[in-house]
């Protein structure tokens, strides 16, 4: 249920409602909207419309979500969601670029990765410092070594960084460096790394698992917001699917079809959905062209020589000619790269 304040409610009016929320045993979320503010309740629905919550002062009504996802549903919050982090936003009119190497191997790969990418106009720094990986026999990532070059790239070129996480002691190491935690595919419902994510305020990009359904995905995300943390953005980087020729299949009705759903920003990954370079740069323009808040995409100084998931990350160059083909899509659609 959402409870939605009228424009004349006070602090100690939503103070007063979300009181009365955790008596009765509820969970209280305040949303705040640019046109009016919802109080979030999750919890029995046959109780709170019991409680007589519409004749308390500052209330307009009490509507039902319908949606089993709740923080994340379009009911809650009508207008696109915004994350600012440190300054730079992800959603809105921005088509954010992220880009960077599959896995940090040294300082003078990833620096030179990080140059590279900042002159093409990204504005987010991707870098694996933790890798699961399908073999146990494969590089397994520089962890604290890693997050401290990324730190570095970042103090140098002013470029935020993003890596990916995958169990708490990867997580609470990962809180001291980063500005963004990424949650890969194989984790998307791993509930008990959500929930601290959740816990950790950090924002989060959480990705589409293998075979997830959109609406698993939101209930992924919704598993974050419940502990607190509303700062979440969608990745779509393809789904498992029967056809053999790339590496998965990119699902790009999922950007308009969540847009529909959910207020929460939502990114693509055509690097891993493809599995080749040949093909990320037509899937970047159709991420942009169907309404993607932006794209993360695998960017080596010489991927002939990267330590995995070379075949499909762009080399600098590359990556510097897509940036520019990209740059009058989003002019004409009224989006800023």
């Amino acid at each position: 249920m959402i409870i939605v304040m009228n424009k004349k409610a006070s602090e100690n009016n939503i103070r007063a409602v979300t009181e009365k929320l955790g008596k009765e045993g509820f969970s209280s979320h305040i949303i705040r909207g640019v046109e009016k503010i919802v109080v979030g309740a999750i919890g029995d629905r046959q109780t709170i419309c019991s409680m007589g919550l519409e004749l308390m002062e500052g209330v307009e009504k009490v509507v039902p979500i319908m949606k089993p996802y709740k923080l994340v549903s379009r009911e809650v919050k009508s207008e696109d969601s915004v994350i600012n982090i440190n300054g730079m936003e992800i959603g809105g009119n921005n088509f954010t670029v992220i880009a960077g190497p599959c896995a940090v191997e040294n300082r003078e790969q990833l620096l030179l990765a990080a140059e590279g990418v900042k002159a093409a106009g990204a504005k987010v720094l991707r870098g694996g410092a933790f890798k699961p990986r399908t073999s146990p026999y494969s590089f397994q990532g520089l962890e604290k070594k890693g997050l401290e070059f990324l730190a570095e790239a970042r103090d140098l070129t002013g470029l935020k960084i993003i890596t990916e996480v995958i169990d708490s002691y990867s997580l609470e190491m990962a809180l001291d460096y980063v500005d963004i935690i990424q949650i890969g595919a194989r984790n998307m419902q791993n509930f008990q790394l959500l929930r601290l994510a959740g816990k950790s305020q950090k924002p989060v990009v959480l990705k589409r698992g293998l075979s997830a359904t959109v609406e698993e995905w939101l209930m992924a995300a919704e598993y974050i917001m419940s502990e607190g943390n509303y700062q979440v953005i969608l990745c779509e980087r393809g789904i498992r699917t029967f056809e053999t020729a790339t590496r998965n299949t990119l699902d790009i009705s999922s950007v308009p079809l969540i847009k529909r759903l959910s207020h929460l920003p939502i990114i693509v990954d055509p690097s891993h959905a493809a599995g080749d370079w040949h093909l990320v740069p037509p899937l970047a323009k159709a991420a942009l062209a169907v309404g993607a808040d932006g794209i993360m995409v695998e960017v080596h100084p010489n991927p002939m020589q990267a330590m995995c998931d070379g075949p499909q990350s762009l080399s600098i160059k590359k990556f510097t000619a897509m940036t520019e083909e990209l740059k009058p899509l989003a002019a004409l659609l009224s989006r800023q790269i």
